[in-house]
């Protein structure tokens, strides 16, 4: 855990940075943002690529939900391409959550607003870890950032977690993506 207090703001600073950036791009340059990335979809299959893997991977910064980069994602890319790009997403920005809350002590805020629920997750996780861990990312209506923050908080170990979480939002993209291909086309 981090305890030096510069740190901490540093981190906490560069968050708001980040988020701020990211909501006023999404807000105010909408179509800037639309044609860079028709530009550099058009232009690269690979700076596309790189483009939607910082994106994805870099969103729980800006606590937008994984879907809206994939639904964005959708019509430029094959099926599978976009499926072999969006699991190191899901890793990379779980990742994150698990290692960034602690440090900025989002868990405490979390914490602080829904103790009750928080404290049955907490209960269940010490049980059943990896099924609730897997079902708890597959269900769409629950945020999975919370699952990774609590994971993060109770030192989950790293890799039944990371596993856990791929395979549960891993099979919730693959239908996305796979029927969102059948209805495009």
């Amino acid at each position: 855990m981090i305890h030096n207090r510069a740190v901490r703001y540093g981190l906490t600073v560069l968050w708001v940075a980040i988020a701020g950036g990211a909501l006023y791009l999404y807000f105010f340059q909408r179509e800037a943002v639309q044609a860079e990335m028709r530009n550099a979809m058009s232009a690269s299959f690979w700076a596309a690529s790189i483009s939607y893997l910082v994106i994805g991977a870099l969103r729980p910064l800006t606590l937008v939900p994984a879907t809206f980069p994939l639904l964005v994602a959708m019509p430029f890319f094959d099926a599978w391409v976009l499926m072999a790009l969006t699991v190191p997403c899901i890793a990379i920005s779980s990742a994150i959550c698990y290692w960034f809350a602690e440090a900025l002590h989002l868990d405490e805020l979390v914490e602080r607003h829904y103790p009750h629920h928080i404290r049955r997750l907490k209960l269940l996780l010490q049980s059943y870890q990896l099924p609730i861990i897997i079902g708890w990312s597959f269900m769409l209506f629950l945020p999975t950032d919370v699952l990774c923050y609590v994971c993060g908080s109770l030192k989950i170990d790293f890799k039944k977690f990371i596993i856990g979480v791929v395979i549960g939002e891993g099979a919730v993209y693959a239908i996305y993506i796979f029927l969102g291909d059948w209805v495009l086309q």
